[in-house]
């Protein structure tokens, strides 16, 4: 007979964590508190708004992309069947472009992949950081911190840079309101969603790093998107192909309460259309996000199970989208937009250029472009009501959200967006509105602060038949991620494999991959590190000063401050 494991969570962790433990031969039952599975990154259909034949507009809670070091998901994606002969993972379209948009200046096109044709060497060799006004000495200060970072070992981001803000590390502080505004806060929080001045330098900095190394590597990618919304295209085939492996699925199942007994779980309480229950399984994973799990730890939990004692101390904000449907398309950039002069740390995605779905055939058939944003600062005064978008309702969200973008891509006497263009919008329900002035939000993303990965625990824990699987769980990817929660549940796999004494087919792991040139750096460094020595860029040698030697410049005290 074998062995149960219920899922507690039918997000990408959960799905994850069924998927492996499926395929090794485990009777896996998913729990989903919502009707549908996928968690954030599942799409959504905005009701009511297909005239039959046609479906409903599709929405999401935010646009999906998967960055060139993903390894984890798309290994799972290409498990799973699509179609006759292919897998989810053929449904990935790589974006070769990244236009960064500023309010009232002309915009920057970069390329999004190593370059290949004239056009991307011209691209790709543009006056990048000069355009965005940003002194010389100061963009040379910024590669030295990102070659500090490279070049450091494992044991120094850990024990050092988990305790530095990156926002402290790059001298943001010191330097001019260009440096602090587009290599601070702007890459920051348009690329990983994180804040600058609260995010440790270990999660920033190597994450950044990766998604450069994928500019830099022909045998990678930077960014790729979905071909169509992403229940059509992952969620429902991958709910199928579990289906087929066995795996039972309860949604509508909300988790109340863990039951203890004699130092581990005797069955977990939860609420269903049918009634109270009570689930009972060898083994169960926890795959909630964390402000949910946290709740759910009782101090008999916390005295049972120290490692989960203090996921309240990690902290939350908000990341969710806004899509707007269009008469026609507006392809603004073969992949992403980053607004960086935005107050709400927007991007966007023009998706109908990367799906193979018809706009047309949705709604009342006028929909012909989808323009989908999201909004990763919610607590910063806009340009329209100046407050801050938790305290903004619905329509005024829509009507900032709109404004902010208008005034980065109209510029120059260029007219691209118009009021008329928009048939229709959708805000991510997660954002509930209980009166005009105070939002809540049912789906906030975890944010990496400084100090706060010993608060993150392992896959597994002291409660033997209790496993965690959710992107707070120590992983390579160290972020809020698809890829993150991916890894997690492999970890959890792998954990209840060793406590069935299984010592083979573990579900594979990636750490993040450097290029080979810093490596012999990193040893260098550890050697450095253990023996209490600084970084050797610390000693002196590094760009700024390089630079000043070359030219003849002596760099100013703010390009050397920090250093």
């Amino acid at each position: 007979m074998s062995r149960t494991v219920a899922v507690l969570g039918g997000g990408v962790a959960g799905l994850t964590a069924a998927q492996e433990l499926a395929e090794r031969g485990y009777a896996v039952t998913v729990y989903e508190r919502r009707p549908l599975f996928g968690g954030k990154a599942r799409s959504l259909l905005k009701l009511k708004t297909g005239i039959a034949p046609r479906t409903d507009l599709p929405g999401e809670h935010g646009f999906r992309f998967f960055p060139g070091f993903y390894k984890h998901v798309i290994d799972t994606m290409r498990r799973i069947p699509f179609g006759t002969g292919s897998s989810v993972y053929d449904n990935l379209a790589v974006a070769t472009r990244i236009l960064l948009a500023r309010a009232g200046s002309p915009q920057i096109l970069w390329t999004a992949r190593v370059p290949r044709t004239i056009a991307d060497f011209r691209v790709f060799l543009g006056e990048l950081f000069t355009n965005l006004d940003i002194p010389e000495e100061e963009v040379l200060y910024f590669i030295d911190r990102l070659v500090v970072i490279a070049t450091s070992c494992p044991a120094r981001r850990l024990e050092e840079y988990e305790q530095i803000a990156y926002w402290d590390f790059i001298g943001a502080a010191q330097r001019s309101a260009a440096y602090g505004k587009y290599l601070g806060e702007g890459l920051t929080r348009s690329l990983v969603a994180m804040r600058a001045q609260k995010s440790s330098t270990r999660t920033v900095g190597p994450i950044l790093l990766q998604l450069l190394y994928g500019l830099t590597d022909p045998d990678r990618v930077f960014d790729r998107l979905l071909t169509g919304p992403t229940n059509d295209v992952w969620i429902l085939p991958w709910v199928s192909h579990l289906m087929r492996l066995g795996v039972q699925f309860r949604s509508e199942t909300r988790v109340e309460r863990f039951r203890v007994e004699n130092g581990k779980i005797a069955g977990v309480e939860i609420s269903a259309p049918a009634g109270p229950d009570c689930i009972l399984a060898d083994h169960y994973v926890a795959a909630m996000p964390v402000e949910v799990m946290a709740n759910l730890v009782t101090p008999e939990m916390q005295a049972a199970a120290p490692s989960i004692a203090n996921l309240g101390r990690l902290e939350v904000e908000w990341m969710n989208g806004i899509q707007f449907y269009l008469d026609h398309d507006v392809p603004l950039a073969r992949g992403h937009v980053l607004y960086l002069d935005s107050p709400w740390a927007l991007t966007s995605i023009s998706q109908q250029q990367f799906w193979r779905y018809d706009l047309a055939s949705c709604g009342d058939g006028r929909c012909r472009g989808l323009l989908s944003v999201d909004i990763s600062d919610w607590e910063s005064p806009g340009v329209l009501y100046n407050k801050p978008a938790r305290e903004c309702t619905s329509e005024e969200v829509r009507r900032e959200v709109w404004e902010q973008l208008r005034r980065h891509i109209d510029v120059a006497g260029i007219h691209t967006l118009d009021d008329t263009q928009v048939i229709d919008w959708f805000l991510d329900p997660d954002i509930e509105y209980p009166n005009p002035s105070q939002a809540t939000n049912l789906e906030p993303l975890l944010i990496n602060t400084v100090g706060s990965y010993q608060y993150r625990p392992q896959a597994y824990t002291e409660l033997p038949n209790l496993f965690l699987a959710s992107d707070y769980v120590r992983t390579y990817t160290d972020l809020a991620t698809m890829e993150a929660a991916n890894e997690a549940a492999r970890r959890a796999t792998n954990a209840i494999l060793a406590a069935d004494g299984v010592s083979h087919d573990r579900a594979a792991l990636w750490p993040l991959e450097d290029p080979l040139f810093v490596r012999p750096l990193q040893e260098l460094d550890s050697l450095r590190f253990a023996g209490q020595r600084p970084h050797l860029w610390f000693d002196g040698h590094h760009i700024a000063s390089e630079w000043a030697r070359l030219t003849g410049k002596q760099p100013s005290a703010e390009a050397t401050a920090g250093s």
